[in-house]
């Protein structure tokens, strides 16, 4: 396995969900749970284009979407064992911001690598 998938994929997957999973958690003391996702979102896509722009490397747009596949599936599957079989939230867990959260995910590293390449061409 090489670095960019360790590094980049894993790592930055991880720390970057888990994240979003503490400011859930602060959110939690401040807003109705059924909107911190909406709270949440701007932050974690703030913190997610700084992290793509200064610290990933991708030099291809084969490595943008193996990233987006990459961090959704680690988003997907973290989601689900650390908020759906674990919180168990009452109202349930998928609604709009989720969906859009794993769409950002995906979409995110590509958009990001096309703006820092746009020059290049």
């Amino acid at each position: 396995m090489n670095n960019f998938y360790v590094r980049s994929v894993l790592g930055w997957g991880v720390a970057l969900w888990f994240i979003g999973y503490v400011l859930g958690f602060i959110f939690f003391a401040f807003v109705p749970a059924a909107v911190i996702g909406w709270y949440v979102m701007p932050l974690g896509i703030a913190i997610t284009c700084a992290v793509l722009y200064k610290w990933v490397r991708m030099d291809s747009a084969r490595d943008a979407l193996l990233l987006g596949v990459g961090w959704s599936i680690v988003a997907i599957l973290c989601d689900y064992v650390f908020l759906v079989t674990l919180l168990n939230p009452a109202d349930g867990y998928y609604k709009l911001d989720v969906y859009l959260y794993y769409v950002l995910t995906f979409a995110l590293p590509f958009i990001v690598y096309r703006i820092k390449n746009a020059g290049q061409r």
